[in-house]
């Protein structure tokens, strides 16, 4: 099963969705911002892009500065559970295929999970 963490409002998710299609995959779509991934989801998530949760935060959103991620130092439980409660802040589209996963910045990242 293949899911992507997608927002329709990006462009480089909606590019990433058309991929799949185009490569006849129809995926689980999650619309993260209104079901957003929990802790363990996102521990998984990270564990199968082999990074961590720091990689798949977005540093250019207010929130990431307002609460002040960039400043400290967090544990990985501490950004999951930020992540959790403000989904605005991770990356898109996440697609996550079997034990593997891919952020599909530029959307052809996504090809080398399926």
């Amino acid at each position: 099963m293949t899911t992507i963490y997608h927002n329709p409002r990006c462009s480089k998710s909606r590019a990433t969705l058309a991929l799949l299609s185009e490569n006849g995959i129809d995926p689980k779509i999650v619309l993260y911002l209104e079901s957003p991934p929990d802790t363990e989801t996102l521990k998984s998530i990270t564990e199968k892009l082999g990074c961590s949760m720091d990689k798949i935060i977005r540093k250019g959103e207010v929130l990431y500065k307002e609460l002040g991620l960039s400043q400290s130092n967090f544990e990985e439980q501490d950004l999951r559970n930020m992540v959790s409660q403000n989904p605005i802040l991770l990356e898109r589209p996440i697609v996550v295929n079997g034990n593997k996963a891919a952020v599909g910045r530029p959307p052809e990242n996504v090809l080398d999970i399926l």
